[in-house]
């Protein structure tokens, strides 16, 4: 047989094969070189940056939180080392039987045990992992005879929020707590990243910025597992500024004390300045047990308190004035010439309108007789003011009233502030769409009706008339310590009311008469003492009386019983000090409330004497 292949073709068929495999190569060798080329140079900076971000972290350091002190530099707000049981699970060669040795030994709850294993298993093994947090002494000591024991477990400190005056100052300085999920999305994320807990009430919140600090970084170089090997940088972080209050302790814990059992709330004010001394608030609460995270049982129980433990009644609680307003309604008839303060006029024990039947009783049955402008004031005489309120009329009256900071915010340095309610034409008409009528105008002079002040606010219109017409604002932080460099804010006057000295003058008498004359309703207080404090009694009015009624505080429930309310300055020729106090049904402003006031005054001002 003969071999009929075309031998031409086949070369000419592996040439091609040869040629085509040669372009492939070269092809696949250029797209190579050129990948190659571009890891290299153009794309050396990005990967090289991947890389690096694989084998360096960046670990945030969180900075210590500032303190908080008061006037004297007394420690309100500290930051105190917390002991931690913290187990690292690759140490240790029988895990489940070092629990169980653990847990005899510091009797630890089963929920506790279950929660470190939930946390281990989201870690690597190498990572400390805590089991018991907040150690007791007893538990420490414990621990520390049997650690030898114990390979793999070790005690950890960090620094935990503490707070030493407890419920005394809660609402005033607040309390830190652990940041949650709606928090988190509007908190800076640099300047947190590594923070567990953030400002929730009082101060702590207020100024959250400055007590937080700026937060440091370290660089650390770690391995494929994530173990550390070694810190390549550290930016150290910068610490809280610390804040020192205008609030004495020792006066806040006098006013809290002098509440007793009753509920409500103390503000005393540096008449010069505007430094708040005193910001009592009861009930208070234990601020301690919300840093660590407050048990739900003992939330709930807070929560559901009828004497709202948790509710700040100094900056939040809205109470009518009652007479305290006395004062001021007074002084308003002199500035607007609506009443000669000399001429007399009769209290019968009631008032009616012309044309109406409705009689608006006054407190004393039998009436107070002719009484003059002083007199009034210092006996408290509804007749008097139903009449002084008619003549000025609501427009007059909210005006006036809203110069002295009814119905509007101080403007303190605190979160969560109400304004109050000071009512007009204008209020009812929006609010009710109801006309204002003229009985309405007679009750808001004597402080009832509509009319809601805070103790905040009574104490602020205190201070501005013992100021003789000059505002101030109320403040709590009054210097800002951070390393070398303090701080003072400024807070000039808000605005000086043109008011008559004179006029000013005859009320002041009236209200030193309150506490000093034999009428007073205020004599109680004003013992053992070289000055003369100047004061106004308040009762405010819970619930409604009938027409023919008679109030008998003794066959209604507690809650329904009166307020009662007192504001005072002094000296009364020197002021430096005002107060308000409100007591939630105590009855009687004299009896109840302006003790207090004068307990806070007397401490505060010591061993006065004139110039």
């Amino acid at each position: 047989m003969y071999d009929l292949k075309d031998h031409s073709v086949e070369n000419r068929l592996f040439t091609n094969r040869i040629v085509a495999a040669f372009v492939v190569i070269v092809l696949l060798t250029s797209g190579l070189i050129i990948r190659l080329m571009y890891l290299q140079i153009v794309g050396h900076e990005h990967y090289s940056s991947l890389a690096k971000e694989n084998s360096i972290k960046i670990v945030p350091l969180v900075p210590n939180r500032g303190l908080i002190y008061d006037r004297r530099g007394r420690v309100l707000a500290e930051n105190t080392p917390s002991y931690s049981l913290e187990l690292i699970p690759e140490q240790i060669a029988d895990l489940d039987d070092t629990l169980s040795r653990l847990q005899q030994l510091l009797s630890i709850p089963d929920e506790k045990i279950e929660l470190f294993q939930k946390l281990r298993k989201r870690q690597k093994r190498f990572v400390s992992t805590p089991l018991l947090l907040g150690m007791s002494a007893e538990e420490l000591a414990k621990f520390a005879v049997a650690m030898p024991y114990f390979p793999g477990v070790d005690i950890h400190t960090q620094l935990v929020r503490h707070y030493p005056y407890s419920d005394l100052a809660a609402h005033v300085i607040g309390y830190v707590g652990r940041i949650n999920e709606a928090e988190l999305k509007d908190l800076p994320i640099a300047e947190y990243r590594g923070s567990s807990h953030i400002g929730k009430l009082g101060i702590e919140s207020s100024y959250e910025t400055e007590l937080h600090g700026k937060t440091g970084y370290a660089e650390i170089e770690t391995n494929v597992q994530a173990r550390l090997l070694n810190t390549l940088k550290e930016v150290s972080p910068e610490p809280g500024t610390d804040l020192y209050l205008s609030l004495d302790i020792d006066l806040q814990k006098t006013a809290y004390n002098g509440l007793g059992l009753y509920n409500g709330a103390v503000v005393a004010i540096d008449i010069k300045s505007g430094g708040v001394l005193v910001f009592a608030s009861r009930p208070g609460f234990d601020p301690n047990p919300f840093v660590v995270g407050i048990a739900n049982d003992a939330y709930q129980a807070l929560q559901s308190s009828e004497n709202q433990p948790l509710y700040n009644r100094a900056l939040r609680g809205l109470y009518p004035p009652g007479s305290t307003v006395k004062p001021f309604m007074a002084l308003a008839g002199l500035e607007f010439k609506a009443i000669d303060p000399h001429k007399k006029l009769l209290c019968p024990g009631f008032y009616q309108l012309p044309g109406v039947s409705h009689r608006y009783r006054d407190w004393k049955k039998t009436g107070h007789g002719a009484v003059n402008l002083s007199r009034a004031i210092t006996e408290s005489c509804d007749v008097y003011f139903y009449r002084l309120a008619s003549m000025l009329g609501i427009d007059h009256i909210h005006t006036f009233l809203q110069d002295f900071g009814f119905g509007e915010q101080s403007g303190i340095d605190l979160i969560g502030e109400k304004a109050g309610l000071l009512p007009s034409r204008e209020w009812k008409r929006n609010k009710k769409n109801q006309a204002w009528y003229p009985g309405e105008t007679l009750i808001t002079g004597i402080g009832q009706g509509y009319h809601q002040v805070t103790p905040l606010q009574l104490a602020r219109a205190a201070a501005t008339l013992a100021n003789k017409g000059r505002v101030v604002t109320p403040f709590l932080v009054s210097k800002m310590v951070n390393g070398k460099q303090t701080r003072i804010g400024p807070r000039p006057p808000q605005k000086t009311l043109a008011l008559n000295p004179e006029n000013i003058a005859i009320v002041t008498e009236g209200m030193v008469n309150v506490v000093h004359s034999a009428h007073g309703t205020a004599k109680g207080i004003n013992k053992a003492i070289n000055y003369q404090i100047a004061g106004k009694t308040g009762t405010a009015q819970v619930m409604g009386i009938k027409q023919n009624a008679k109030y008998n505080e003794n066959s209604i429930d507690f809650k329904f019983r009166d307020h009662a309310l007192f504001i005072a300055f002094a000296p009364a020729n020197d002021p430096q000090i005002a107060v308000a106090v409100v007591v939630e049904n105590g009855g009687h402003g004299g009896s109840v409330a302006a003790p207090i006031a004068g307990d806070v005054i007397k401490q505060y001002l010591g061993d006065y004497h004139a110039d």
